[in-house]
């Protein structure tokens, strides 16, 4: 802030009434401080021209997306005819960046915006550029008889420029000719002079400093090659003696400037020079030593200054390209689908497509986002490429998105998500690469025991005992990794060589749950849960803290789902106690919230599955704040409660997120109140409730707070709810019709829930029988207890009661098993035939022998087709 209030009294000095303008307009003096606090380069361009930021701040233009084809217009607007000269290039940009840069650091872009953004700038900048320069040479020579494409590579070629990034391009021309003017010259000639002249243009230096920097080593031959190539002579070289290197290049290129036509030509022809039709394990070995020979070389120069890349650091944002290039070269030949420039969309096409799992998809992609924007930091600050962590970084901690530096602007916390970034994205990389090696690269099949099993026999021939009788066949690799750090920690492999049960519990979850698997191998300490199954659950220490309480969370949320699995338990016992776990969360963070500023009352309300007592791994907090009447002058302290509470349960940090939590349910949505009083509820739900948001609070109930005056409060919304669609006979009408949208709207893509006979049929059946039960009101909300009470009160007879509740428990056991396969709701049957083959295993756990008598598609499709008959049947006209 110190720096900022100098540069603002600078500007009072050099700009006086301009700096009562930025003053006195909100917009404009956010945008001066934090360009100030962010950005001394672009700071020092505001002081000589105040104008450029109140412009900025008096338009639209922060609060839009700008493609290459805008920036265009804005260039050739601003430029005078003719060749252009460096130094407007250079102010262009610079101005252009300050826009950029607002609307990054003021939270107004996310990170493919921002670099997407940087990109289209650099686009427009080469396109404008390159048109004015074939210009003036043809008034010379005339046009060329071939037209000239300019090749994007690296960062600017995936569209994922930096603030001060190389810009990496080849130049390349479609044939061989002359051109057409008075002074006759090659094609080839024609277009030396113009890469020569553009690249000169974009990399001379002028008083606002340079434009980019730009990098031709890239070509065809590196240093060696002619500046610029014909499109035959490409062909010819990327076919004949293009290295590998030069092949996984070009997964990023793409047509930047000029004309498409001969670029395209080109990138069409390399495609199957790029991507394997099969696995050719070459390819990921090339990548994966020039890796290590860039950690070699980065490791010294550690050693020599002390100081952190993030770019080139194991782990760090080179390896996550590499990772996700050797993903692509391996399989896009078989999946197109994963072919793409951009790291971040490649990463989510290879999950997409199985090549990544979800655990993996998401420590990749949240790293990824992370390590960019701290090298979006490390650049805007003085224009400057680097990617070296100063030794004090408490400057660009304080710089960062609070969300992605762990929640607190500290050095110590930004070094400690960073690292722990770092180590994930390591692990993952060996990891994955591991898994692709062919059978002559990969260890040993569990029938022929690899080396690492055959060690075990010395260090715990207990447990090797057990391997040898029990192979794990579905997770051989993984199995082998848990191993590997179990030689490291004596203590535990000392227990599991001498404690058969324990054993067979850990290769049961590897057998059944990747993703609780990747739990164990990342926290080995996980294992003392095991030795807890049986015992009953108690709520958080009374005085834990938020770090504290995440780590509670963690650690019951594994047990209570490795207990599902090793120990068979019905699954709405699972999801009974995941529901009480998630209570006791809620009550802990409350009190949290609530120690700096007591409540004067605030009823915190779960909706959704944790309303029902139906809360699983992976799921998200439906919760909704009110006050009682009595204390509706107290909005404002409840809503700072609240949102403490919010930010307790779903703060992503070292210790991880605990859940997400979504108030949207609340009255008017988004656009209302986070808490409102109950007088604001009752009338919203009388006059303005939609049907679907009635429907919502018969799910309701309380999980912290005032419980007692909760429960009465609920009781009057749910007698509001009978009055209105109940009693008034809407209910069987509005339901059907609320049904079917959704089914139509959301049933291809999530069939198992929306489609024809999925788990909404259940839903909506319990709450037309209830609403026709004289305003009841259910102090029981999970689903069988649901079931019951409408049996018992004749609205549902004996044998459409006994299919829902073996319906019910299937979908809940399906839906439960993806959730411990992948660690999130999935919303079909998998594709993969391990996963399947997983997932069949664990349902017939949780369900009863006729719910598993076929092949599980086969049941899924049976029990489908048998809800949506009974659905039928009592939504029929009467």
């Amino acid at each position: 802030m110190l720096i900022a209030t100098g540069y603002l009294s600078r500007l009072e000095q050099l700009h006086p009434e301009a700096c009562e303008r930025i003053k006195r307009q909100p917009s404009s003096y956010q945008s001066a401080l934090a360009v100030f606090s962010h950005s001394p380069f672009l700071a020092e361009e505001i002081l000589q021209h105040p104008d450029w930021l109140e412009e900025l701040c008096a338009g639209p233009s922060l609060h839009q997306s700008c493609h290459s084809s805008q920036f265009a217009a804005r260039l050739e607007a601003a430029l005078p005819p003719g060749l252009p000269d460096a130094v407007h290039l250079a102010r262009f940009r610079r101005r252009e960046l300050l826009r950029i840069l607002l609307r990054d650091v003021r939270g107004l872009a996310q990170l493919p915006e921002t670099t997407g953004e940087l990109s289209h700038l650099a686009d427009a900048i080469l396109d404008v550029t390159l048109a004015r320069v074939i210009a003036h040479y043809a008034r010379r020579h005339g046009l060329p008889s071939a037209s000239l494409s300019v090749l994007a590579v690296g960062k600017l070629g995936g569209e994922e420029l930096n603030y001060s990034s190389d810009i990496d391009l080849i130049f390349l021309y479609a044939a061989n000719g002359e051109t057409a003017g008075p002074n006759v010259i090659t094609n080839k000639e024609f277009a030396i002079k113009v890469a020569q002249l553009l690249t000169d243009l974009l990399s001379r230096y002028t008083p606002e400093g340079i434009c980019y920097r730009v990098d031709l080593r890239l070509r065809p031959e590196g240093r060696l090659g002619e500046v610029v190539i014909s499109l035959d002579a490409a062909k010819n070289y990327y076919q004949s003696r293009g290295r590998d290197w030069e092949l996984q290049m070009l997964i990023k290129a793409r047509v930047a400037a000029g004309d498409p036509a001969p670029g395209r030509e080109l990138l069409a022809f390399v495609q199957p020079l790029i991507y394997s039709t099969s696995l050719d394990f070459s390819a990921l070995e090339a990548v994966s030593q020039t890796r290590l020979r860039i950690h070699e070389q980065l490791a010294s120069r550690k050693l020599q200054s002390g100081s952190l890349d993030v770019k080139l650091s194991p782990g760090g944002i080179r390896d996550i390209e590499f990772l996700v290039q050797c993903l692509q070269r391996l399989h896009g030949g078989r999946e197109p689908w994963v072919r793409h420039g951009g790291t971040m969309l490649a990463l989510s096409r290879l999950h997409d497509k199985e090549l990544l799992s979800p655990i993996e998809y998401s420590r990749l992609t949240s790293a990824y986002q992370f390590l960019r924007h701290l090298e979006h930091r490390l650049q805007f600050e003085d224009d400057r490429q680097t990617h070296t962590l100063p030794p004090q970084p408490e400057a660009i901690a304080r710089r960062m998105p609070p969300a992605e530096a762990g929640g607190v602007v500290s050095a110590e916390r930004l070094l400690e998500t960073l690292h722990l970034h770092l180590a994930e994205v390591h692990e993952i990389y060996e990891r994955v690469i591991h898994a692709q090696q062919p059978v002559y690269h990969a260890p040993e099949p569990a029938s022929q025991p690899s080396n690492l099993v055959r060690f075990l026999d010395q260090k715990a021939p207990g447990l090797a005992t057990l391997v040898a009788l029990r192979p794990p066949a579905r997770s051989a690799l993984a199995f082998e990794h848990f191993l590997e750090k179990m030689l490291d920690l004596p203590g535990w492999l000392g227990l599991l060589d001498c404690n058969p049960k324990l054993a067979s519990y850990v290769l049961d979850i590897f057998e059944t749950s990747p993703y609780l698997s990747e739990q164990l191998v990342r926290t080995p300490d996980l294992l003392a849960e095991f030795a807890l199954f049986h015992t009953s659950p108690s709520p958080p220490p009374p005085n834990a803290d938020p770090p504290a309480l995440r780590r509670y969370f963690r650690r019951e949320m594994f047990r209570l789902q490795a207990e599902s699995i090793c120990l068979n338990r019905p699954v709405f016992t699972t999801l009974e106690r995941a529901s009480q776990l998630g209570e006791w969360i809620i009550d802990a963070a409350y009190r949290i919230a609530a120690a700096p500023d007591p409540s004067p009352g605030l009823m915190v309300i779960a909706l959704g599955r944790l309303g029902m007592g139906e809360f699983d791994l992976g799921s998200d907090a439906d919760l909704i704040f009110a006050l009682p009447d009595s204390a509706a002058g107290e909005l404002a302290r409840g809503a700072r409660i609240a949102e403490r509470l919010i930010e307790i349960l779903s703060a992503y940090t070292g210790e991880g997120m605990m859940f997400a939590v979504d108030s949207r349910l609340r009255p008017n949505g988004r656009a209302g109140s986070l808490v409102q009083s109950a007088a604001a509820f009752r009338d919203y739900f009388e006059r303005h409730a939609e049907t679907w948001e009635g429907m919502a609070f018969m799910k309701a109930r309380a999980v912290a707070g005032d419980r007692e005056s909760t429960t009465a409060f609920l009781n009057e919304l749910q007698h509001i709810d009978w009055r209105r669609y109940g009693q008034s006979g809407r209910s069987r009408h509005e339901l059907r019709r609320m049904r079917l949208r959704l089914e139509r709207q959301h049933g291809a893509a999530q069939p198992l829930k929306a489609g024809a006979g999925g788990y909404y049929d259940i839903d909506f059946i319990l709450m037309y029988l209830r609403l026709k039960s004289a305003g009841f009101f259910f102090k029981q909300l999970s689903t069988p207890q649901r079931i019951d009470v409408v049996e018992k009160m004749g609205h549902l007879d004996p044998g459409s009661a006994l299919f829902l509740r073996d319906a019910a428990t299937f979908y809940r056991a399906l839906d439960h098993g993806l959730r411990v396969i992948f660690g999130h709701a999935e919303p079909d049957l998998p594709k993969s035939p391990l996963h399947l083959e997983m997932l069949t295993d664990v349902i017939r756990r949780w369900t009863p022998p006729h719910l598993h008598d076929q092949p599980l598609p086969a049941k899924v499709e049976l029990i489908r087709r048998q809800t949506r008959q009974v659905f039928d049947r009592l939504f029929a006209a009467p």
